[in-house]
């Protein structure tokens, strides 16, 4: 039996980031396969994985990363028979709930060890109040506040003490007998996405899920939810000034935008990351495609998202 991890949060809560340090940190002499499932039709996460490695990875620490499109549990299929790694760790996309996909873990015989929500501490208020990122939670049985070195110790006792509240009302329950279903949880720090060993060596792991509703037990996790994207492809080199001045002028109803630009004065094309107003580029290395970005939000209309 396989073991497996899966990690959710919120758009921009920075999932990737703390898959990969864990795997990197704390399962290097182990193989591990790392499955990235997005949003939209253009998979930004898996496309800049693949570009940095290959369209399957495999790191010097012996992990396997694939971003998928198909069918979930198919494809999983196909990476347990063709590599047979030890573990799996599963990045959902930022704008769905997990239980989906616990079950279709549950579904191929894997050993859920623990479902893991990252939480943005610096941008928690701008969306405590959506509903998929409360089902998030209410799904996970690990909470990590990321990006605690962005807040102060003030405001993230306060994120803690409201996340705590929410979870207790968005715990899942079995439908039959209303009892909770995650009876213990664990919340961690976390800057930079890096967290303490400590996380992985004490987990709950999920044995039997319990009987859902039927708007739970029967949601499609490759169907998007009420948030959508838009996808602009750049034609042309942008100066950082043209850009910077773009993003701060998005609508309030754009949340996340990330992909991958060439900039005027740049040797390498950079990764582009934006969250509720907070914007950060890193360079990529080996990066041959075109430049894109992929803008998230609620209620996207294309001719207001993005002009330059």
């Amino acid at each position: 039996m396989i073991s497996s991890f899966i990690v959710t949060g919120f758009l921009g809560a920075g999932k990737t980031t703390f898959m990969i340090n864990a795997v990197r940190d704390y399962f290097k002499d182990r193989k591990v396969a790392i499955i990235v499932n997005e949003i939209g039709d253009v998979g930004v996460d898996g496309k800049i994985l693949q570009n940095v490695y290959s369209n399957v990875l495999e790191l010097p620490e012996g992990c396997i990363c694939c971003s998928l499109q198909s069918e979930f549990e198919k494809g999983v299929y196909e990476i347990l028979e063709k590599y047979n790694p030890d573990f799996l760790f599963v990045e959902t996309s930022g704008a769905s709930n997990p239980f989906p996909i616990m079950l279709s873990l549950q579904n191929i015989g894997s050993l859920l060890e623990a479902v893991i929500c990252l939480v943005d501490a610096k941008n928690f208020r701008s969306y405590k109040s959506n509903e998929t990122f409360r089902y998030q939670i209410g799904s996970s049985n690990i909470i990590v506040i990321n990006k605690a070195d962005l807040v102060s110790q003030e405001e993230l006792k306060l994120v803690e003490e409201e996340l705590k509240a929410i979870k207790k009302e968005y715990n899942l329950k079995d439908f039959l007998t209303n009892e909770e279903f995650f009876k213990n949880f664990k919340i961690y720090v976390s800057s930079y996405g890096k967290v303490e060993s400590g996380l992985f060596e004490h987990t709950y792991p999920i044995k039997d899920l319990p009987n859902l509703p039927e708007q739970l037990a029967n949601v499609n996790h490759l169907k998007e939810s009420n948030i959508g994207e838009y996808i602009v492809f750049l034609e042309k080199e942008l100066s950082y000034e043209d850009l910077d001045k773009s993003l701060k002028n998005l609508p309030a109803n754009v949340y996340r935008v990330k992909g991958i630009v060439k900039l005027k004065d740049f040797d390498t094309y950079m990764v582009l990351n934006y969250v509720f107003g907070y914007t950060e580029l890193s360079p990529i290395e080996n990066y041959s495609g075109k430049s894109f970005l992929v803008f998230i939000g609620e209620n996207i209309r294309k001719e207001n998202v993005f002009a330059l």
